[in-house]
């Protein structure tokens, strides 16, 4: 955690970047088992193909889980007011995810001084995952 400073803040301003290793098929096995979701299609690769997908696809909320490290890797999870994506793109095992984001508003609500900043999630080749946006009061 960097805990940011509002008045060290200009809108522009880019976040710092987390870079996750490669995706594995056990990493997807353990999310189904801490979620619950234990759709086929993130856990066997034939399930994967008869759904036109291909092979295994990554849960889209491994990616958000992602981008919410980032988040609270830069300020404290209490500071977050709110946190939302749009799911952009498939992930699969082996996809090495960096997430990144910027400032793009600065303002004062309900007696707090926040942060309104985007967020993005992209695979090794450039190919977005996840587009959002979060509030954060410093």
């Amino acid at each position: 955690m960097t805990d940011p400073r509002f008045e060290d803040i200009t809108v522009g301003d880019a976040l710092p970047a987390l870079t996750k290793p490669p995706i594995t098929e056990i990493q997807l096995v353990r999310y189904s088992g801490a979620s619950g979701d234990f759709n086929p299609i993130h856990t066997v690769h034939q399930a994967g193909v008869d759904s036109g997908n291909g092979g295994v696809i990554t849960h889209g909320m491994v990616i958000m889980g992602f981008v919410g490290q980032m988040i609270t890797d830069w300020v404290r999870p209490d500071q977050v007011r709110r946190f939302g994506v749009r799911f952009t793109g498939i992930s699969r095992p082996g996809d090495e995810i960096t997430v990144s984001g910027k400032v793009v508003e600065k303002y004062e609500a309900d007696g707090e001084q926040r942060v309104r900043c985007e967020v993005e999630a992209v695979d090794q080749t450039g190919h977005r995952k996840v587009k959002g946006e979060f509030v954060a009061a410093l």
